[in-house]
């Protein structure tokens, strides 16, 4: 079936009109509701779809459609506080004329009147459109593509990875580039709102002073999607989402903030960011908070080609020892009983690994699990507590159980740093020949800041990291992933800047892993 590009999904947002079934559906409702009576008239104060639409976690007979009603969106949103049903639609063409599934669901202020439908009785492997409508007003229109049958003989996924997407810091002109790619799916790794307060420099400003409440989440959220170029590669291809720390507080581990606030005010502070994120992401009800907690961790199959184990290594983290930050490691950092994931979710990945029969098993997640040595002298060691690198043990146990246990190539895809590397992962890195279990492709951020002046440090200490095949940190930009039965290709894309709306992409460094050889290789 024809590939839309990103622009041309935006354009059907002119054709919205086109798309009314009867302007009175609403008007003889008579939805009961719990807490708020049901809206019979329907006008906004402004276009209700100002953030898009978004589909993601695609099983083999069905995807999850999202759309928020925000006619205000920066303010609150601008809804009443009443229920508002929405029509939704399924279909096979990008017209909306062979609809296969439709529904109306209801749009309620506990949960911004956001919407996520969780679609099933579709076929696998193949494209659909989506549209929302409310009232006279229609959304724009959306495509996703379902999974391929469980287990079935897959010849190719195409799928990118970002992270990272500071908005005051620059465009999001890589997402316009994204939203034209041949992909199946998109992977976000994280850091997709920043919490700080507006900062002089960039090209552009956060809205509100550094974000506490749950209306400050909203908004902040609301803000990111507003961009043209993000609402184009939601409305392109479904995601699959999960979060890092600035979702909520910059380096916050389980209920332990950066800042001085207590652990009651954090773990406030922590529900109402879960639950702004929950609000504007397109998740299935399983990842609905529970005021401060949230299951996001979670899995997903493409026939029998690719299992995605999808991290959350914040909320159940302990505190990174030695005080945080780039240092030499304390005896902290090497804690059994410091955890990056927890306990319980240790177990999972590590029986889902165990039991996977796909051909390529992705542990999705957040900061870099390899090793890295900052220190470009024979010295004592310099790392990043932040990252795997705080959590010896807890690394170790990983690495161990991909050496013991051989799941069927482990590929590990992070986010955070903001800067493009690629490892073989050893099961000892202070030995060079020690095996290889494993192969990491580190993404640059789509717009955060890799500080210039790291870049020298970080390329001369590469000679204290011979497991390190690959580092940049001047060029923004996501990673494009083409995966077959007999090998993963990872294209490192960049875009020429962040502060110019029209910078063109290139691929920097193209990686390959084989089948059955853990380890990358330059193409």
């Amino acid at each position: 079936m024809e590939l839309m590009d990103g622009t041309r999904l935006l354009a059907n947002r002119c054709k919205r009109r086109n798309f009314l079934l009867g302007a009175g559906f609403l008007t003889g409702l008579t939805i009961a509701s719990q807490w708020h009576p049901v809206l019979a008239s329907s006008r906004f104060s402004g276009y209700p779809f100002s953030l898009g639409v978004a589909s993601g976690d695609p099983l083999p007979d069905g995807v999850v459609i999202w759309t928020r009603l925000a006619p205000n969106p920066l303010s609150g949103g601008g809804m009443p506080l009443v229920n508002v049903p929405v029509r939704w639609q399924v279909a096979l063409d990008e017209n909306m004329k062979r609809v296969v599934r439709r529904g109306t669901v209801l749009a309620t202020p506990e949960l911004a009147h956001s919407v996520h439908v969780d679609v099933r009785g579709l076929n696998p492997d193949r494209w659909y459109w989506y549209q929302f409508q409310v009232g006279k007003e229609v959304s724009p229109i959306g495509r996703t593509r379902t999974a391929p049958a469980s287990y079935s003989y897959t010849q190719q996924l195409n799928f990118a990875f970002v992270s990272c997407q500071d908005w005051q810091n620059g465009y999001y002109t890589a997402y316009r580039h994204l939203a034209e790619e041949n992909l199946d799916l998109v992977v976000h790794l994280g850091d997709y709102i920043y919490e700080y307060g507006p900062q002089s420099g960039g090209p552009r400003q956060h809205n509100s002073p550094e974000i506490i409440t749950l209306k400050d989440y909203r908004d902040r959220h609301a803000l990111y999607k507003t961009d043209p170029n993000l609402q184009a590669a939601h409305a392109a291809f479904p995601w699959i989402v999960t979060w890092d720390d600035h979702e909520v507080d910059n380096n916050y581990a389980n209920l332990i903030p950066e800042d001085n606030q207590t652990q009651e005010a954090f773990r406030k502070r922590r529900a109402n960011a879960y639950q702004a994120y929950y609000e504007h992401m397109p998740l299935r009800q399983s990842s609905l908070p529970k005021g401060p907690d949230t299951l996001l961790y979670r899995r997903l199959t493409f026939g029998n080609l690719a299992e995605f184990n999808v991290l959350d290594t914040r909320q159940y983290r302990t505190n990174q020892p030695c005080d945080d930050g780039l240092k030499p490691r304390c005896p902290q950092a090497f804690d059994t009983n410091a955890t990056m994931t927890g306990s319980e979710q240790e177990q999972w990945l590590r029986k889902g690994l165990d039991q996977s029969r796909s051909r390529w098993n992705v542990i999705a997640q957040q900061t870099m699990l390899a090793e890295y040595n900052f220190n470009s002298s024979p010295g004592v060691g310099v790392f990043n507590v932040d990252q795997w690198d705080g959590y010896v043990a807890a690394r170790n146990r990983l690495l161990s159980f991909l050496n013991q246990r051989q799941p069927s190539n482990p590929v590990v895809i992070t986010g955070d740093i903001h800067s493009s590397w690629v490892h073989n992962l050893k099961l000892d890195f202070n030995n060079p020949n020690s095996p290889t279990v494993g192969t990491e492709f580190v993404g640059t951020s789509i717009t955060s800041d890799f500080p210039t002046s790291f870049i020298a440090p970080s390329q001369a200490a590469l000679i204290n990291n011979p497991h390190t095949k690959f580092f940049d940190g001047a060029y923004r930009g996501y990673v494009r992933c083409n995966l077959t039965p007999k090998r993963w290709q990872s294209d490192y894309r960049v875009v020429s800047s962040i502060v110019d709306m029209n910078a063109s992409v290139k691929t920097l460094a193209s990686f390959v892993v084989q089948n059955g050889q853990p380890g990358a290789h330059l193409n």
